[in-house]
Order: structure tokens, then sequence, then C-alpha cells
């Protein structure tokens, strides 16, 4: 473990108190063109000057879309339920001051705290990549954090807009529930999943569910957006703990609480862990010149490759220097290439090291990589993200590598890596 005074993820302070932080997966410490104001890779919930909460109060029941209008325009927060053309139920929200709420979504009007924009696999950032239509809704979900010991967190589906308005239109699923509530999905809807057993390496996945507009849980629907919404889980919650997975239809949200973070490595821990890894002077078997990780900057931004940069053959983990021989394929050169060391013939990648300290459950040395992608990090959570199917598209889930969203192989999603060490 480390000692205490470490300073980035220094013991939690009297003030502010720090709930957690939402990390995006698919970044290896940062956007790849930078983090820029509220559109970056992590945001830190810190407890508010003034707390921001609402809780339900009033319902009122309207028959006249004029009288929804007028309800909807007092200036309070509000979540209205279409019915139908003329009747629409409408929730109004005052203040709680013993809550701080945040918001997360792909607006970049003022009520979003959080902008999260689609994850792109291999670590592009979604503006240098192709142009698809974003599935992740404008103001996707809400996290609610009690000012209070124990800060305890909960996510809700949907957010409020610059009205203070949620609406659900006639189209969205929505029902009221035996206590005479209203409640209702989002288009693509929020999926969590809490791990069992906290974020750590004896960590299991848990189940995905998807979570309502008011915080209910619910097995997920037999699509993402279809109407019919899938079956009340009574015996879960939507309190987020560490580890907790939030899925946006186009980006996942890792949930680590300030606790988590102050026994994760910090960046300084894997700076000197690469530094370690260096001072051995590894060598490529062949070539026999020593190999260097490059620093974590060029590692977080995929730069050009560096001559000392290793390579490595995924399907055995001999690491080497870059060479140009062993092709098996001349269309792809990189995937058919042929060990010198043992003659296995696989991928032939080169090796980055994961920066984004938040994604490790341990604070092992980097010495395994995820295939395909070559990021490299510690043996604990090499297998602890190989385990986690994340939901990709509208309804399939993969296990994907933390550090840039590639897919991992389905029949070797890691490797463990050989270096040889100097002949002198």
């Amino acid at each position: 473990m480390f000692s205490s005074s470490q300073e980035e993820h220094c013991a939690p302070s009297k003030d502010p108190v720090k709930y957690g932080e939402l990390v995006v997966l698919g970044y290896n410490g940062s956007l790849p063109n930078g983090d820029r104001g509220r559109r970056k890779s992590r945001f830190a919930l810190h407890r508010r000057t003034k707390a921001n909460g609402v809780k339900p109060s009033t319902v009122h029941i309207l028959n006249t879309p004029q009288a929804s209008k007028a309800v909807n325009c007092k200036g309070q927060h509000s979540i209205s339920y279409t019915l139908s053309r003329n009747q629409t139920v409408v929730v109004e929200y005052s203040h709680d001051k013993d809550t701080d709420m945040f918001q997360i979504g792909r607006s970049t009007e003022s009520p979003i705290d959080f902008v999260v924009t689609d994850t792109i696999a291999g670590g592009q950032e979604g503006e240098d990549a192709p142009i698809t239509q974003s599935t992740i809704s404008r103001f996707a979900c809400r996290v609610v954090c009690e000012r209070n010991p124990p800060f305890t967190a909960r996510i809700y589906a949907a957010g409020f807009d610059s009205s203070k308005n949620i609406f659900l239109g006639e189209k969205a699923a929505k029902w009221k529930n035996p206590d005479g509530h209203m409640d209702g999905l989002t288009t693509n809807g929020v999926l969590v999943m809490h791990p069992k057993g906290g974020f750590t390496e004896e960590s299991r996945p848990g189940i995905w569910r998807e979570i309502s507009v008011c915080g209910d849980v619910y097995t997920l629907r037999e699509t993402r957006s279809a109407q019919t919404p899938g079956k009340l889980v009574e015996n879960e919650s939507n309190i987020l703990q560490d580890g907790s997975l939030v899925d946006l239809c186009g980006a996942t949200l890792l949930w680590r609480t300030a606790e988590g973070l102050f026994h994760a490595p910090t960046q300084k821990h894997l700076e000197a862990l690469r530094q370690e890894i260096n001072a051995a002077r590894p060598q490529c078997p062949v070539g026999l010149n020593t190999l260097a990780f490059p620093s974590m900057q060029r590692s977080r931004a995929l730069s050009s490759l560096e001559d000392k940069q290793p390579w490595v053959y995924l399907a055995c983990g001999h690491v080497h220097g870059y060479h140009n021989w062993g092709h098996r394929s001349e269309q792809e050169p990189n995937t058919h290439r042929e060990c010198p060391m043992c003659r296995v013939v696989g991928p032939y990648v080169p090796l980055w090291l994961g920066c984004e300290a938040a994604f490790y459950v341990d604070t092992g040395a980097p010495t395994h990589a995820f295939v395909p992608c070559g990021h490299v990090c510690s043996e604990k959570s090499v297998k602890y993200w190989v385990e986690i199917p994340l939901p990709h598209g509208t309804h399939a889930f993969h296990a994907a590598c933390p550090f840039c969203a590639s897919q991992l192989g389905l029949t070797q999603g890691w490797s463990k890596l050989i270096f040889q060490g100097p002949v002198d």
C-alpha cells in the first residue's frame, strides 16, 4: 500500500468533502485532445458550498397542455409524464437542503456538470472519429449525494434541462406504481452494474440493471429502447458503491468512492513503477537494444512510437523492440507475425502503460497486457476487467480494455509479458 503523504489521493479532509469520482472508460488518463472545462475523462464530485438537491413535493394531474405549461413555467424543478394528448402528470420538486445534485449528459448547457460524448474504441475522441448520431441523452442522468456522512450517492435516470424540467413524452416507457407515484425510463436507458465485493481483486461482476427516473431498479428491457420496462428488482438499490459501472448507451462511467481512491495507486506510484521497469534495462532478445516505456504523457496521448518502445507478440508474451521480419500476411503485416523466440504466430503490437490509476484494482507491477490493444497494467487489474461484460451498442455485451475501449479477444483477453534482462 502507500504512504499517506502521496499527494494525489490524500486522506478525506474536512473541506471540501469529496463524494467520489466518475471516470469514463476508454480513456487513458485524459481525453486524446486534452481535458477542457466540463468535457474531460474524469469528474470529481465535491460537496457544494450550498446544497442544490431537490425532492418530490406536489403532484398535479393536468388535462390541458396550457395547464401543464403553466406549472412548468413556475421556475421549480419538475418531471412531466405525458399519458395522452389530454392528460399529463406533473411532479414538482422542492429544494432539499440535505443533498447535492450533479448532472451528466451530452448537452453543453449549464445544468450539465459533466459533459460526456460517445466513446470511440481505440482511444479516439468523438470529434476525430467518423460522425455518427449519438445515442447518449443530452440530459442522461443525475447523481444525488447526501451532504452528511456516510455521503451516500444515488443515481437516477434523466437530468433536468435548462428550464428545470424532465419531460417523458407519450412514447416513453412510464407507469404508475402501486403506491401511486409515477415513474419511467429514458429512451436508451441508464444501466448500472454493482460488482460483488466492491472494487478489489476478489470482486466478481454483478448483474446489469436499469435505473428509472425515480431511482428504482429494474431488469433490462428486451432491447435497449423497448417501451415495455423490465421487472422491478425490490432487493437492489440505486446506491453507487466503489466500482459501480454506469452505462449511458455510448459511454460507460466507473464510480470510485473517496475511500476507494484513497487506497488506489496514484500517478506518482504508476510513474515509479514505469521507472522501475526501465531501470531494469529490459532488452530486445534479438536486437539486444535496451527497451523503455514512454513517459506517462506520451502514453496517454498514444503519440508517435519511440525507438525504444517495447513491442510484444501477444500470443506468447515475448517482449521485443520493433523489427520488420516474421510477416505471415502482406495485407495486415502486424496481425500475423512469428515470434523469433518461440515461433508462435499472432498479433505484434506496441506496449503502452495504463495511466488511469482509477482502473487499477491493486497496486501491483504492470506485468500483463490486454489483447489485442497492448495496454499494460497489473495482473489482478487485467484479470478483473477481462471478466466484466460491458454494454456495446443497443443489446450486446463484451469485455473491453478500460484504457481504450477496444473489444478484448474472445479466446485470449490478456497476455503475460516476458521481458529479457540485460545480458551484460
